[in-house]
């Protein structure tokens, strides 16, 4: 399994997702006011927007804290967040990148740096590892959005690049730069996505050990505890034994 949805799948069986709700809620709001500040406040005419918006209602949150996500840069007393893109690598030469807005670089700088130097981990320079990535588009749906024979003819039919399912729902993969039109085409004949996003996905993934897995667990949730950090993900790979454990524990 994937390293990134086994932490997921890890985190939700230990009880921690109304705080990682909350946490999500604070972030994608966070999102909503660098886009709206930065450009037009109608997502109409706002891609970057359109898609927080997109990504907040796949996570049901709720519409007047969208609405006041807005307000706040509309009114210009927002804090002046800077996009930063931090790249390291975890245990096993794992390669990791984490995705931040700041308001205060040197703080979330040597917050990042030290998550990485805690948990086994170094920092490394911008560039460094995300040439072992695809930046690419993400949209999640229930396995009650339709058969896999469906998923992916609506996929195809919106320009998507790729379609997979399984018991646990359907992913369908995009180009970064279309994400936004192909959600909203395949929200029109599948309903509400059960998340939107932008995503690194990896070129080549490396399976772990027990104990290299454990640590780097360890090291994605020190960075995404971190209010700065939007988004953490790595290229490496779990075996389902390895992952009984790791949930076991």
């Amino acid at each position: 399994m994937a390293g990134h949805s086994a932490f997921k799948n890890i985190m939700h069986k230990k009880g921690r997702k109304d705080a990682a709700r909350a946490k999500m809620f604070t972030k994608i709001a966070r999102e909503i006011t660098v886009a709206a500040k930065t450009g037009s406040p109608d997502p109409s005419m706002n891609p970057r927007l359109r898609l927080a918006i997109q990504s907040a209602r796949a996570e049901n949150m709720p519409k007047d804290n969208i609405e006041r996500a807005i307000k706040k840069a509309q009114g210009g007393d927002s804090e002046a967040y800077e996009a930063i893109r931090y790249e390291g690598y975890a245990p096993g030469g794992v390669a990791v990148i984490a995705e931040a807005l700041t308001d205060n670089r040197n703080r979330t700088g040597g917050a990042v740096r030290a998550a990485f130097t805690k948990n086994g981990g170094n920092l490394a320079a911008t560039g460094a590892v995300a040439h072992m990535f695809e930046h690419a588009g993400e949209i999640r749906f229930k396995a009650a959005a339709g058969t896999p024979d469906a998923i992916l003819e609506a996929a195809i039919d919106a320009g998507a690049d790729d379609a997979s399912s399984d018991a646990n729902g359907h992913v369908v993969m995009c180009a970064f730069d279309s994400l936004g039109t192909i959600a909203a085409a395949l929200e029109e004949k599948l309903g509400e996505p059960e998340s939107v996003r932008a995503i690194w996905k990896p070129n080549l993934t490396s399976e772990v050990d027990e104990d290299n897995a454990q640590s780097i667990l360890k090291l994605i949730a020190a960075l995404e505890d971190d209010d700065d950090v939007q988004n953490v993900f790595a290229n490496f790979e779990v075996s389902e034994d390895v992952l009984k454990k790791l949930t076991a524990a």
